[in-house]
C-alpha cells in the first residue's frame, strides 16, 4: 500500500493473518479518504485479500474494501455517519467504532448490542458525529484474530476551527511473519496467535477458550505453576515484523513537508505492543490523546511517546529543519528497524538515516504536561460520586491454562457495575500483574483520569477512553453515565480480554430490544 497523504492520511495495513480456503487472491490497494456526507452511505466489505508489506514480503489478510487499515473515514462535527458493513468473508464479522460515544445499538459487539453479520448479510451503522478528534473501527467479532487480521480503519472527526497544512496518520502495527511466501500459506498455523483455539467460545461466554499455547510454558496444576507466573505473559516475541500503515522499513512512503508549515501527525495503535515514538529535529507538541485535547500544550523535544495498543496520541510541529528526518520507534529491538517514516522537505534529495539508539530519551508524561481549565463543572477527587469500585487486574492459572483477571475472576463471571443515568462513578484500577501491561478501554464514554499511584494529575484534564496500567501501577479514574446502554470495559491487549480481562458497565434503566439468535456464533472478545 501507499501509505502517506496530505490532509487525510494513508490507508493501510493492520495486522496478522491465517488464509482462510477460497479467498481471493488479490492485493490490497489504497484509496482516498472517504468524506461523509449526511444523505450518502459508505459501504465497508469484508472481505479477504494479500498484503505486500515490503518487497517480497505478502501477507494473507482480511479487509475492509480491500485495504488494510480500511478506508479512513472523515467526518465533520454535525455530520451523520452512515455505514454499512457487507460481509463476503466465510465467518461473522462486526464493526465497533473505538473511542467514539456511539448509541449502545450501534457499538458493534456480537450478543451485546447485535448479532455478528454472517456471511452474505450486511447491518448498516448510523450515529452523529459530535465530538472532533482521531478514533479507529474494527470487528469486534472475535477480536483477537479478525483485528489481528487487518478488519479496521480510521476515523476522523474535523474541528472546524482547527486548520493544518498538513494531517497525516500513522496506524502502527505489528505481524508474524514465517517467512513464507503469501502462496505458502495453507499452512500458516504459526500465525495464528499461538495457535489459540476459539472454537470452543460460546456467545457470550469465555470459558472454552484456548490460550495455553500463547507463550506460556506452564502446564500442570495452579498451584505448581504460579511459582513462575512471571514469566508467564503471552510471548508477543511472536510478532516480528513491525509496520506502519501496512509497510515496513524502506517501503514506508515519506511524509511530504515544506519549510514553515504547520504538521499535524496522528498516531493510532492498532496492534498489541506499546510502541515508543521518536521525533527527530524538531520541537512539538502532543495536542490530543484519544482524540481529547490537552490544554495549553507545552513545546517538548526528543521525549519518546509510549503509544500502547487502543490508544491515539496527536502531535504539531512545524517544519523548520534545513533536511529529511524521520519519526521511528527509538529502541535496540530489531523489529524496530521496520517502524521508520522519513520526514521529506520538499527537494531534499538527502537520505535520513535513524537516531542512535544507544541514546536515552525520556518517556513523555500526560499526567505532568498541559495546564489545568476551569475544572468547575468537571470531575475531580472531591466529587461527590455515587458509587466507588477497585477493578484489581491479575493474571493467573485456572485449570492449566493462563487466564487474565478483574477482581480475581474471568468474563462472563466478572462482576458487571452497575450505573443509572447521570451517576457520577470513580473507579480505582489496580494492575496485579508482574509482567503484562494492561491497556484498559471503556466503551461508550470518555473518563477523566484523576491520580496515578496515589497523586493527582498535575497537568491538563485527561481525557481518555483508553488508559496503560504497567505493572504495579494504580489509577483512579471517573465518568458521569450519560450514555444508557450495556457497555464493555476491557483490556486492549485482545489477547487477554480473549482469556477474560473483561467487564461491562450496564445501566439499570436502559432497556434494549435487540434479543441474540443463538444460531450466529456471536464472539464479542
Amino acid at each position: 500500500m501507499k501509505g502517506t497523504y496530505k490532509l487525510g492520511l494513508l490507508l493501510v495495513i493492520g495486522s496478522l493473518a491465517v488464509l482462510l480456503a477460497g479467498c481471493k487472491d488479490q492485493s490490497t490497494e489504497a484509496t482516498a479518504p472517504v468524506e461523509v456526507s449526511s444523505n450518502k452511505t459508505i459501504t465497508l466489505t469484508a472481505q479477504a485479500s494479500t498484503l505486500e508489506v515490503k518487497d517480497g514480503v505478502k501477507l494473507p489478510v482480511w479487509t475492509f474494501n480491500n485495504q488494510v487499515p480500511g478506508p479512513q473515514i472523515r467526518a465533520k462535527v454535525g455530520d451523520t455517519i452512515h455505514v454499512t458493513l457487507k460481509n463476503e468473508l466465510d465467518v461473522p464479522v462486526s464493526i465497533h467504532w473505538h473511542g467514539y460515544p456511539v448509541p449502545n445499538e450501534m457499538d458493534g459487539i456480537p450478543g451485546v448490542t447485535q448479532d455478528a453479520v454472517v456471511p452474505g448479510k450486511s447491518f448498516t451503522y448510523s450515529f452523529k458525529a459530535t465530538v472532533p478528534g482521531t478514533y479507529w473501527y474494527h470487528s469486534h467479532q472475535d477480536s483477537v484474530n479478525q483485528v489481528d487480521k487487518g478488519l479496521y480503519g480510521t476515523l476522523i472527526v474535523e474541528d472546524p476551527k482547527e486548520k493544518y497544512d498538513r494531517d497525516y496518520t500513522l496506524v502502527l502495527d505489528e505481524w508474524v511473519n514465517d517467512g513464507k511466501s503469501e502462496t505458502d500459506s495453507n499452512d500458516m498455523a504459526g500465525m495464528d496467535h499461538g495457535n489459540m483455539d476459539m472454537s470452543g467460545m460460546s456467545e457470550g461466554g469465555m470459558e472454552g477458550m484456548d490460550h495455553s499455547q500463547m507463550g506460556s510454558d506452564s502446564k500442570g496444576s495452579e498451584d505448581s505453576s504460579m511459582a513462575g507466573m512471571a514469566g508467564m505473559d503471552h510471548d508477543m516475541s511472536m510478532y516480528n515484523l513491525y509496520t506502519v500503515n501496512g509497510k515496513a522499513g524502506a517501503s514506508i512512503p515519506a511524509l511530504e513537508v515544506k519549510q514553515g508549515e504547520r504538521v499535524r501527525v496522528r498516531f493510532v495503535n492498532a496492534g498489541y505492543i506499546e510502541h515508543k515514538m521518536h521525533l527527530q529535529g524538531h520541537d512539538f507538541k502532543v495536542i490530543a490523546t484519544d482524540g481529547q485535547p490537552i490544554a495549553n500544550p507545552a513545546s517538548i523535544r526528543d521525549q519518546l511517546l509510549a503509544i500502547a495498543p487502543g490508544e491515539r496520541y496527536d502531535m504539531e510541529f512545524i517544519a523548520d529543519q534545513s533536511g529529511n528526518v524521520l519519526i521511528d520507534e527509538h529502541g535496540v529491538d530489531a523489529r524496530s528497524d521496520n517502524m521508520r517514516v522519513a520526514i521529506a522537505y520538499e527537494g531534499n534529495k538527502d537520505k535520513t538515516s535513524p537516531s542512535d539508539a544507544s541514546l536515552s530519551f525520556p518517556i513523555f508524561d500526560l499526567t505532568k504536561y498541559g495546564e489545568k481549565r476551569d475544572a468547575a463543572a468537571k470531575l475531580s477527587l472531591n466529587t461527590a460520586f455515587t458509587q466507588k469500585l477497585t477493578l484489581r487486574l491479575n493474571t493467573a492459572m485456572k485449570g492449566g491454562k493462563m487466564v487474565y483477571t478483574i477482581n480475581d475472576k474471568v468474563f462472563p463471571e466478572t462482576d458487571p457495575i452497575p450505573v443509572k443515568s447521570g451517576d457520577k462513578v470513580k473507579v480505582t484500577l489496580i494492575n496485579e500483574s508482574k509482567t503484562d501491561d494492561h491497556p484498559m478501554h471503556l466503551h461508550g464514554h470518555f473518563f477523566q483520569v484523576l491520580s496515578k499511584d496515589g497523586k493527582p494529575i498535575e497537568g491538563s484534564d485527561l481525557v481518555k477512553d483508553t488508559l496503560n496500567l504497567k505493572p504495579g501501577e494504580q489509577y483512579v479514574i471517573a465518568f458521569e453515565a450519560d450514555n444508557p446502554g450495556e457497555w464493555m470495559f476491557h483490556c486492549h491487549d485482545l489477547h487477554h480480554a480473549s482469556a477474560g480481562m473483561v467487564t461491562e458497565v450496564n445501566y439499570s434503566d436502559y432497556k434494549k430490544a435487540y434479543v441474540p439468535d443463538p444460531s450466529v456464533g456471536n464472539m464479542p472478545e
